[in-house]
């Protein structure tokens, strides 16, 4: 239980530290500031390239997994929403650390792969969920919903681009009702 305490909270500090310094952060620093010592991070990551990597990897679970709380916990097309919302904080932060991701061997390109799977696994349940309670159009194709997210995500880097990115959101969903609930 221990170790997979040390494995996140390795995982949390280093997200932050690639996040303000990129892939140069100090591994040394980020055992220091999740209280273990050096061995102890680089018996999880044993390369830089190991932690950015888990770093990504983390983040996307996470997305996952939020996937199927919301599902669990909300309406169809609240869960939906929510979950669309999360993708774009999600982007946000992808962008500001993506250039740590530049350094990994392979580039970028090698991370993402792996992760697609998971992401839209995430929105085709709810997609699906939601079309099954007649909240969404029968037509609708969870990849274009996806598309459109990512789409809207990529639009602008001004401090006003998530304001903007989730009130987009919110068009996509109207957009995408059923007629029979109204939009």
């Amino acid at each position: 239980m221990d170790a997979l305490r040390n494995r996140e909270r390795i995982l949390e500090i280093a997200k932050g530290a690639f996040t303000r310094h990129g892939a140069d952060a100090s591994l040394d620093e980020i055992a220091k500031q999740a209280s273990v010592g050096a061995g102890t991070l680089y018996r999880h990551f044993p390369t830089r390239d190991a932690l950015i990597e888990a770093v990504y990897r983390s983040e996307v679970e996470k997305l996952a997994a939020a996937g199927r709380r919301f599902a669990a916990a909300m309406p169809p097309i609240e869960a939906l929403r929510a979950w669309m919302l999360l993708f774009v904080d999600y982007i946000g932060a992808k962008h500001i650390i993506a250039p740590a991701f530049n350094s990994v061997v392979g580039g970028p390109s090698r991370l993402y792969e792996g992760s697609r799977s998971l992401v839209q696994g995430a929105i085709d349940e709810l997609v699906k969920r939601a079309k099954k309670s007649g909240d969404l159009r029968r037509d609708l194709d969870a990849s274009d919903l996806l598309r459109a997210v990512i789409g809207v995500s990529h639009v602008g880097s001004g401090p006003e681009w998530q304001q903007s990115a989730r009130r987009l959101v919110d068009i996509l969903i109207a957009g995408s009702r059923s007629a029979e609930k109204g939009r």
